[in-house]
């Protein structure tokens, strides 16, 4: 990769890590699932008059942006504002890798190997060990919620492999319609008109640089540069440059938040981010169908095709 373009790369997966940090501070404004709804308002609405219309059926649009932008982002938001830390979300999430490798063996028929076993089974004591940590300095239900979250990440990312969408952005932008109008009534439903309108009526200068940055920078730019990359590179190229997402999630939060890393997580973090590298960026067992690296979130997640080869647009990205 040419060196800007490596700068590039980190840049954006800098920005996505910084981008738990943004949350929790629009958190402070906004109840989650209404959070949940402008970000994805505020991204789609605009950018639909530049992405031209969708490019796949609308059943994976709706489906990935269900499972995605309802589900997966809808945990997210309430699990960090039930305490989850905003460091530790961003590593938890990306125990994604396993679900997704879960679920493409038992949907897609995907055979894993035995390098890629051997990760999964190291993220998940990474996850235990995160889970010990959690449960002694903060809520056990915040930290579920937010595993919940990955699986139905997980969930997102083989149905867009089903999808294989040949526009990264285009998909994404308009997987962004989708949950605006579900996470508004949840809002409504759960969270209260009044306590709704009363963060509408309150917006200020901070809360409306929140939630450009979560919908414009992080998921336009974000993603728009990511599904660039991995047009012009193999997915082999830019998939591990995600893998530092939840190290400039963890060191913003310490440095922005004041959040304190105990050795515990410290060691949760390396065995997840190895267990996630070797889950994502292993291959198959032989006669296997070769598994499309995960870095296609999020989305996070990855985004785009190359050589035939399609990548699934949320997993890096939040």
């Amino acid at each position: 990769m040419r060196t800007t373009h490596i700068a590039l790369a980190v840049l954006v997966t800098a920005l996505w890590g910084v981008n738990f940090v943004v949350i929790e501070v629009g958190l402070g404004h906004f109840p989650p699932l209404l959070f949940s709804a402008l970000r994805f308002l505020v991204a789609a609405l605009p950018a639909i008059f530049f992405v031209g219309r969708p490019k796949v059926a609308w059943k994976w649009i709706i489906g990935v942006g269900l499972a995605l932008g309802v589900a997966k982002f809808g945990l997210l938001f309430v699990g960090m504002d039930q305490g989850m830390p905003a460091g530790l979300s961003s590593l938890v999430l990306q125990i994604q890798a396993v679900f997704t490798a879960l679920f493409a063996a038992l949907l897609l028929g995907e055979r894993p190997g035995g390098v890629r076993l051997l990760g999964m089974g190291v993220a998940l004591c990474g996850i235990a060990v995160a889970a010990v940590d959690e449960g002694t300095s903060g809520p056990l239900l915040a930290f579920v919620l937010i595993l919940v979250a990955a699986a139905c990440w997980g969930v997102s990312n083989v149905l867009t492999r089903k999808a294989s969408p040949p526009d990264s952005l285009n998909f994404m932008v308009w997987v962004s319609t989708v949950p605006v109008l579900p996470l508004l009534g949840l809002s409504l439903l759960f969270e209260g008109p009044a306590a709704d309108l009363a963060a509408l009526r309150a917006l200020d200068l901070t809360g409306v640089g929140v939630i450009l940055f979560v919908a414009w920078v992080t998921t336009v730019f974000g993603f728009g540069v990511w599904g660039f990359l991995l047009r012009r590179y193999p997915a082999s190229s830019v998939a591990p440059f995600s893998l530092l997402v939840p190290v400039f999630g963890i060191s913003s939060a310490a440095l922005l938040l004041g959040e304190s890393v105990s050795p515990l997580r410290w060691c949760a973090a390396a065995l997840l981010v190895g267990g996630v590298a070797l889950t994502s960026l292993s291959r198959s067992a032989p006669g296997a169908a070769v598994p499309v690296p995960v870095t296609a979130v999020d989305l996070p997640a990855d985004l785009g095709t190359r050589a035939g080869t399609c990548t699934d647009p949320s997993r890096p990205g939040v």
